[in-house]
């Protein structure tokens, strides 16, 4: 028994509930070492208090399944099977009768519940988000290595994007430059979908890259992470192509300011909303503060955006082993947008960074 389930199951004692059930792919992930993305097909982990756990997965699956070392019952179906049929069986053959049962509340279909309800119909349903999240909040060596690695990938993809400016290429040519790269270092996917954003684009937060050209005096704003091991990295890096106003350049030492203000800031004990203040004071201070319009992070793992927020009202405290986002940005509408962000990790008494890109402004000629 791996020692992320006996705690689940030790929590389940505690709380006298006795199942959990886990849906979600980083959930399930993060419990069995098992990645599966079912599409529709249902996929969950139940956990009771002392019975043998189960994996429910598509039937095409269970090679893969042991192949990560899940060595406890799967049930696989096929899909003329009805997995809630073979699921019930295995219930009753543990004898569980559960008055409580934990779920992923922000993840479990209305479909599925009440399938679920119909298989523990005197159970009351609580969230089993608040036990898999603080477990899931701190980073173990072996995850912090693999986020490393992740990180210097992000790295490394920023470096090809900027290689690959030049006049009148698109956003999506230098995209695909990027992740063609990538593919030849054995990256597989993405964290999210790669932004290229020059110019007016640069502006939008989210914006989409597309057949926009870049233009000298343009920011070229990258946003990118991969994958590795099931891990995501996610960094953000704005450059300057050829000459730029002095407003621009402004913009970005405020940024970077900000930026580099909250990440002092980080150590065990401070909030989050304190380091949200560290950035956000800087860039309001220089007239900024509405065109910074979100948090300032967020959590990182096996999700690109994990628990917690790093937002103003979020008073918990830092703890070693979180590892999470610093992004600040501003985005002036027709003159450009800069964000600058890392990947930190916190230790005993302040915040490694992963992402080490340089962040002072750069110029491509």
């Amino acid at each position: 028994m791996n020692t992320r389930l006996e705690k689940l199951m030790q929590w389940l004692q505690e709380k006298n509930t006795e199942a959990a059930f886990l849906t979600s792919t980083p959930n399930v992930f993060y419990m069995t070492n098992f990645h599966c993305e079912p599409h529709e097909r249902l996929l969950g982990l139940f956990v009771f208090q002392e019975k043998e756990p189960m994996l429910i997965c598509p039937k095409m699956e269970e090679g893969h399944a042991r192949g990560a070392g899940w060595t406890h019952e799967i049930i696989g179906y096929t899909d003329t099977d009805n997995p809630w049929d073979m699921i019930a069986k295995a219930i009753e053959a543990r004898g569980i009768d559960a008055s409580a049962v934990a779920i992923e509340k922000e993840h479990l279909n209305v479909e599925r519940y009440e399938h679920l309800s119909q298989l523990f119909p005197k159970a009351a349903f609580r969230s089993a988000e608040e036990k898999v999240r603080e477990l899931r909040l701190i980073k173990d060596e072996k995850e912090l290595s693999i986020l490393r690695e992740a990180a210097a990938m992000a790295d490394y993809a920023v470096e090809i994007g900027i290689n690959a400016i030049q006049e009148n290429r698109s956003e999506l040519e230098v995209l695909a430059t990027i992740e063609h790269e990538l593919k030849k270092k054995g990256i597989h996917k993405m964290s999210f979908d790669t932004m290229v954003l020059t110019g007016a684009n640069s502006a939008l937060p989210h914006g989409v890259p597309g057949a926009n050209k870049i233009g000298r005096g343009d920011f070229v704003l990258f946003d990118l992470g991969v994958i590795i091991d099931g891990y995501c990295s996610d960094i953000t890096r704005t450059v300057a192509f050829g000459e730029i106003s002095d407003e621009q350049k402004h913009i970005y030492e405020t940024v970077l300011k900000g930026q580099l203000n909250a990440v002092e800031s980080c150590k065990p004990g401070a909030t989050f909303s304190e380091i949200d203040h560290a950035a956000r004071s800087v860039i309001a201070d220089a007239g900024y503060g509405d065109l910074f319009p979100h948090r300032l992070g967020h959590g990182l793992g096996i999700s690109v955006h994990e628990y917690p927020d790093v937002k103003e009202g979020n008073n918990s405290p830092l703890r070693e082993g979180m590892v999470f986002t610093i992004e600040p940005g501003i985005y002036v509408p027709n003159v450009g947008g800069v964000r600058i962000e890392d990947d930190v990790y916190v230790t005993k008494d302040g915040v490694e960074i992963l992402t080490k890109f340089p962040k002072e402004l750069q110029f491509v000629k």
